[in-house]
């Protein structure tokens, strides 16, 4: 199983909110489900949570970065998408679409019309967690 996670996702984890902790935890222990990234979405992991709002300490920021490189798996995105609601979401609508991704999981409400584009199943960070993560323990 692919799955592609949006950056809020990432940072929400990274405070230890349970929902997005637990979703993080369950895509990477899963030996036949994938984390999926793009050079553009790992970036933008990169770049948002070394942001001086978010106060992560380097140490703290360096284990993440880390993290991020060795828990998923890099796609190649071809050819990217264009999405007016939200142009900065476009980057994970791409990555879903090349990797053929059988989720993308969200906390942005951004990407309901999405669900028009993709084959990709968009699910909330809770409904991620409830439908697909908790029916695999």
């Amino acid at each position: 199983m692919k799955v592609v996670i949006d950056t809020n996702v990432v940072v929400s984890a990274a405070f230890k909110n349970k929902d997005p902790e637990a979703v993080l935890r369950a895509v990477v222990t899963h030996s036949d489900w994938e984390w999926i990234v793009s050079a553009e979405t790992l970036a933008e992991y990169r770049e948002v949570l070394a942001r001086p709002k978010f106060d992560l300490s380097p140490t703290l920021l360096s284990q993440w970065i880390t993290f991020l490189e060795t828990a998923t798996v890099f796609v190649e995105v071809p050819i990217g998408l264009t999405y007016p609601p939200d142009p900065t979401d476009a980057k994970f609508l791409a990555c879903a679409h090349s990797a053929q991704a059988d989720w993308l999981v969200t906390g942005d409400r951004d990407f309901t019309q999405a669900r028009k584009l993709l084959t990709t199943t968009i699910l909330s960070v809770s409904q991620f967690k409830t439908l697909v993560c908790d029916p695999a323990s």
